[in-house]
């Protein structure tokens, strides 16, 4: 009986930790932010549009650089680590 009732209180208790009106578990929606604002990734491009974003994309490919594409507050930028940036910035270039 009493092994019952300190599951049950414990189920309770997470239950209402999970579904409380306190902090959520949820993750936040993502917020756009500056260029800057990504941590250790550096800008390399700032393409116009979708499709200049794909071929620039695939340039950093065919060089076998690691890349992402996020949009910022200031439009979208292909952002690669600090390593490869001058990999990257050459292989646009020579493209």
């Amino acid at each position: 009986m009493a092994l019952t009732a300190a599951l049950m209180a414990v189920l309770i208790l997470l239950l209402r930790w999970t579904y409380g009106s306190g902090k959520s578990l949820v993750e936040r929606r993502p917020r756009t932010g500056a260029p800057e604002e990504y941590g250790l990734l550096v800008p390399v491009a700032a393409p116009a549009d979708s499709e200049q974003a794909g071929r620039l994309a695939a340039r950093l490919d065919a060089a076998g650089l690691r890349h992402t594409l996020v949009p910022t507050a200031e439009g979208p930028r292909l952002m690669v680590w600090p390593a490869d940036e001058a990999a990257a910035r050459a292989a646009l270039r020579r493209g």
